[in-house]
């Protein structure tokens, strides 16, 4: 393993081979003795999980996947390591190389990720475990290193773990001292193990490695045992083990010169071998394993046949989830609101969506980073999960953004059928940037609830107050961005987050204001084209005057305007953009269609960010937007204070209209 190491890295010219080779006994030991997992099917849900939080320390797990008999991490995809295209990214990647369970890459996500998968296991184990028949039994394993322990984002999600009593968890510490500028004294001097003790984490040392692995056996032996807490295992390793750079950060990441390979040669023995050379011994010892496995799954499949006999209903809702089967017609459930209805803010419509989506979905589950009351974001009916009801589909963050939207990507690659949802207040949503950056990379379907999405929000001021948060959110690929008008257009971004949950992540911005329950022309089954004719008072086959386009809040304050324009009789469209990139994704033809090129007087109109609107209002347009930070106050003085009113609406348009072209 060590020799791959050597031999992948000098090959690429590139990658980081530090950990690795001080952490090739741990990675042996679990891929070869421990891990429940069958190579020709790695998609086998009762397998056991791994997650690289030290993603830069990939190879170790690429070399695992290759000699266990993963067909994604054939000895070529070795040679290719960081390659363009290959299946060996210079960081894991779960869509790109089957065997890897999360992408992580920045340090101290794969942690959170790992609690999520832990989290996960728990919660379907209450649901359907019966006594004699546990069909949902298996492990989470993270190694994380230095930086990963540096992080917020761990502490954020060992505090849950430790609150949960998630046993099932095991993180191995690769404790070697060092990270890319030089030793962790520079910068840290903490008591690790002390701390995720205070955590309410079990923890053992494991000292001398290179010299005695079977320390790391016993101490896996003894995490098993534990049935009350999450399990840190402290691995005193040397990075970089054994070469010349060894116990350096300089081993952290480059190549080895060639007398530094010789050493590392002669110190394991293994002069006279060609590069990427494999015992073929090593081989079959995997392929033991493998046969293992396979039977392993077997037996599995043959209880879980026993368990739809005996429990029908539950093995259908369970083979359901990890089907990742929704019963037909679904959406019928999602509420329809008339104009007659009374106002309220978008919020709590979501909140209607979301408790009557829960009588359906039974994988959806989530919560809020303590503002539930606030968010609207709880499912009345269901219990919360906690260590004494883990059942329960109420998830109690605390204030934990970031561990929040991380842990959520680990319940999604849970690969369950389980769909998360996060919320928060949309200014908040800085605090997880990142993790929802890799929902959007990896492909987890979560669901994001941010409400209080403008300076709308009012007396709260500006630190609350959202101005550049949509345009940043905006800007993450494979991350779609809603911002309902009303109840209908919240249905239908349900409609959307859902039906997407395979694709990618969604973002539901909402507001704390109240608006109309239903603007006369919006449309639930119209959201997932992002952007539609609300209202035109042109006729048919001619193109408008002006094109007034709104989003959330906003949207009703547009038609407002529209009204007063067209009573001096004006041709005005009103174009509700729910979502940009849905809009984008649509045929030109579509696009053109709901604003014709023709028509350069366009006026946008969000209290928010004006970064980005110039694509749609174009050149000749105007953007009514939020140039600066807000202010505190009564939503509606801030609102007229920024220009978000009718009058001021209407105001703008009829200075458009005046414009030379």
């Amino acid at each position: 393993m060590r020799m791959l190491v050597v031999d992948a890295v000098n090959n690429a010219k590139a990658g980081h081979p530090g950990m690795p080779l001080g952490m090739a006994e741990v990675g042996f030991t679990l891929y070869r003795k421990v891990m429940k997992y069958n190579p020709g099917n790695p998609g086998w849900f009762n397998r056991d999980r791994f997650v690289l939080s030290a993603g830069h320390g990939c190879l170790l797990q690429y070399i695992c996947l290759h000699l266990a008999g993963f067909e994604s991490v054939q000895m070529e995809d070795l040679k290719r390591l960081c390659k363009f295209g290959a299946r060996t990214p210079g960081h894991p990647e779960n869509s790109e190389t089957a065997g890897i369970e999360v992408t992580t890459g920045p340090l101290g996500q794969g942690v959170a990720n790992a609690v999520g998968l832990a989290l996960a296991e728990r919660h379907l184990a209450a649901r359907f475990n019966k006594p004699g028949h546990d069909i949902v039994n298996h492990r989470t394993f993270c190694i994380m290193g230095d930086g990963c322990a540096m992080e917020g984002i761990s502490n954020e999600s060992a505090s849950l773990a430790g609150h949960w009593k998630l046993d099932k968890l095991t993180v191995i510490y690769d404790d070697n001292h060092n990270t890319i500028d030089g030793d962790t004294e520079l910068a840290f001097s903490e008591d690790v193990a002390g701390r995720y003790r205070a955590l309410g984490w079990q923890t053992i040392l494991v000292e001398d490695i290179h010299e005695h692995p079977g320390k790391f056996v016993k101490a896996l032996d003894e995490a098993f045992a534990e049935t009350e807490k999450p399990t840190l295992i402290q691995v005193k390793s040397s990075i970089g083990f054994p070469s010349k750079k060894q116990g350096t950060s300089k081993a952290h990441h480059g190549t080895f010169d060639e007398e530094d390979v010789e050493g590392i040669k002669a110190a394991l023995s293994w002069e006279g071998r060609e590069p990427f050379y494999v015992v073929p011994t090593v081989y079959e010892e995997f392929k033991k394993k493998a046969k293992e496995a396979e039977c392993i799954e077997e037996e599995w499949n043959i209880e879980l046949a026993k368990y739809e006999q005996e429990f029908p209903n539950e093995a259908n809702e369970f083979k359901q989830l990890l089907g990742n089967i929704i019963s037909e017609g679904w959406e019928k459930v999602l509420p329809t609101w008339s104009q007659s209805d009374p106002v309220d803010a978008t919020r709590s419509y979501s909140e209607k969506c979301l408790n009557a989506l829960s009588t359906v979905i039974p994988g959806l589950i989530g919560g809020s980073a303590d503002l539930a009351s606030s968010n609207k974001a709880y499912l009345k009916d269901y219990d919360d999960f906690q260590h004494k009801t883990p059942w329960g589909r109420n998830v109690r963050y605390g204030i934990r953004e970031h561990a929040m939207a991380a842990i959520s990507n680990g319940l999604s690659l849970h690969s369950s059928g389980l769909i998360p949802f996060a919320a928060t207040f949309l200014a908040f949503s800085d605090y997880m940037k990142h993790a929802m950056r890799l929902s959007a990379l990896s492909r987890a379907g979560v669901i994001y609830i941010c409400t209080h999405d403008s300076i709308g929000l009012g007396e709260d001021g500006p630190t609350h107050q959202p101005v550049e948060q949509l345009v940043g959110l905006r800007a993450i690929p494979n991350l779609v961005v809603l911002r309902p008008a009303d109840g209908n257009e919240t249905s239908g971004a349900y409609k959307v987050a859902v039906r997407r949950r395979d694709s990618g992540p969604t973002v539901i911005a909402l507001s704390r204001q109240k608006v109309q329950a239903h603007v006369a022309g919006t449309s639930a089954d119209k959201v997932e084209k992002g952007g539609y004719i609300v209202s035109d008072n042109s006729s048919s086959g001619s193109d408008p005057e002006l094109i007034i386009i709104g989003t959330g809040s906003e949207l009703c304050l547009c038609e407002g305007a529209a009204e007063k324009l067209r009573n001096d009789g004006l041709k005005v469209r009103v174009v509700s953009l729910v979502s940009w990139e849905l809009f984008d994704e649509q045929p030109l033809e579509y696009k053109d269609e709901i604003l014709p090129r023709s028509v350069k007087k366009r006026l946008s109109v969000e209290a928010g960010s004006p970064v980005g609107w110039r694509e749609y209002v174009g050149f000749h347009g105007r953007v009514l937007a939020v140039n600066s930070f807000g202010k505190s106050g009564a939503y509606l003085d801030v609102f007229k204070k920024f220009g978000f009113t009718v009058d001021n609406v209407e105001s703008e348009a009829r200075k458009l209209l005046t414009d030379q072209v």
